[in-house]
């Protein structure tokens, strides 16, 4: 390979790694924006309407999921991004032009640019990872290569809520997108960038594997039991990772009755708050991730779903009946002025962020046992797998509509029904109980 080979690889592979965290950084747009959104006078309020972006966002997936897939075995990787990086910046510039208009018009606008968004997340979370591992020429390089998109990922979700709340401060009936245009600037930035940079770099695709009319498909992953109940686990899974910390950021960022605060001193900065916050969710999950790392190869993906599934009903239930008076001090990262304080909150947000250490485990552990034994089967289950991440909508709009009838804490209740699927799944779902299917 050529030096000026070796400097495109190098610029191609930095390039992902920003798309890498841009995926998370749009995707967690969706609950702090929709923090402004509900405060304004024609929204009312409502939790369910402010988490709409969030639903809008991951709706997509059910649209795209499979179609992206197929265009990346038609257009080729670097097609494929191109096309996901372009759709991205225009998401977020119609997000960004709703701030040019009032009221329900405004709304209407950015839920549009969040589903136009979400296209573009499904479509780079389909074709980054195998192109860091192209890039990275398989093996062990490769992987390398995705662990540390992987942690980037985590990093950006980290830092989205903190800085969107760190930017809004305290929620009011006169708050704006506008207030958040910093954040629409960076990100219609690296889209810009990151398209420009990969037009002019050369990658070479690698050899698909094509399906001929001689391959026999008698079955599908809907004929395995345990496949089928994993799709619903991932389904009711993305809901619960993204609602817990979207649901939290909401209840700390609410300035009335309803909201966390019983004394009316501690809520200045309600929203910055809430961003923190949620953002320290986020940071566990990366912890998490880290440290099951290193436990993967001697426990397995039933006991750790077991283990996790079973501590975060735990901690949803002492969640919800934990009175708001009863409080604890947090860390507390202002990232506007580089600092770390430390401030009080209920107890039972400091419950419900120890649930990203549960949830960092349970994506892969899912897909893990969903596609035990599937064989030549197990790419359409990842193509089903990808759709159904429309749960991380789904759920938070189930939890918010309860959330406005009998409080937040309460609606948690949804969650722990959640993990309790997941929990029954380690348990008995994921024994395939179909090993007489031929899958070779």
């Amino acid at each position: 390979m050529s030096q000026q080979q070796k400097n495109g690889s190098v610029i191609a592979i930095v390039t992902m790694f920003f798309l890498y965290a841009m995926i998370s950084f749009v995707t967690n747009l969706g609950a702090p924006i929709g923090v402004i959104w509900k405060s304004q006078p024609e929204i009312g309020g409502s939790n369910v309407l402010g988490i709409m972006g969030n639903f809008m966002n991951f709706f997509a997936y059910l649209f795209m999921g499979i179609p992206a897939g197929n265009m990346l075995t038609k257009q080729g990787y670097k097609k494929t991004a191109l096309i996901g990086i372009a759709v991205g910046f225009f998401g977020v510039l119609i997000q960004f032009l709703s701030g040019f208009a009032n009221g329900i018009p405004g709304f209407c606008v950015y839920l549009l640019g969040a589903f136009v968004a979400g296209f573009s997340v499904c479509i780079l979370n389909t074709v980054v990872n195998p192109m860091l591992n192209l890039l990275g020429g398989g093996g062990n390089r490769g992987n390398q290569l995705n662990m540390i998109g992987g942690t980037l990922n985590s990093l950006s979700g980290t830092m989205t809520p903190m800085l969107v709340g760190a930017l809004i401060g305290t929620v009011t009936a006169s708050t704006q997108m506008a207030d958040v245009n910093l954040v629409m600037y960076i990100a219609m930035a690296v889209f810009a960038a990151a398209f420009a940079i990969l037009t002019f770099i050369p990658i070479q695709d690698p050899e698909m594997g094509k399906v001929t009319s001689d391959t026999k498909f008698e079955h599908s992953p809907w004929s395995f039991r345990h496949c089928l109940l994993g799709v619903i686990a991932i389904f009711v899974y993305v809901g619960v990772e993204v609602g817990i910390p979207g649901g939290m950021n909401f209840y700390l960022s609410d300035t009335s009755a309803n909201g966390a605060w019983v004394n009316p001193e501690a809520i200045a900065n309600a929203a910055t708050i809430g961003g923190a916050v949620a953002a320290m969710y986020w940071l566990l999950m990366l912890v998490g991730r880290l440290f099951s790392s290193t436990i993967a190869g001697k426990v397995s993906s039933r006991q750790m779903m077991l283990f996790t599934t079973a501590l975060g009903m735990i901690l949803i239930i002492a969640a919800i009946f934990i009175p708001k008076d009863v409080t604890v001090n947090m860390p507390l990262v202002k990232i506007l002025e580089w600092k770390v304080e430390m401030t009080t909150v209920p107890m039972s947000v400091l419950l419900l962020v120890l649930c990203g250490l549960c949830t960092s485990v349970m994506w892969a552990s899912i897909f893990n046992l969903a596609t035990e034994g599937l064989g030549k089967y197990t790419a359409k289950a990842s193509g089903i797998f990808m759709m159904m991440v429309v749960g991380g909508g789904v759920l938070p709009v189930v939890q918010n509509f309860f959330a406005d009838i009998m409080g937040y804490m309460p609606s948690y209740f949804v969650y722990l029904l959640a993990m309790a699927y997941m929990f029954y799944y380690a348990l008995f779902g994921c024994k395939n109980v179909n090993k007489d299917i031929k899958v070779d």
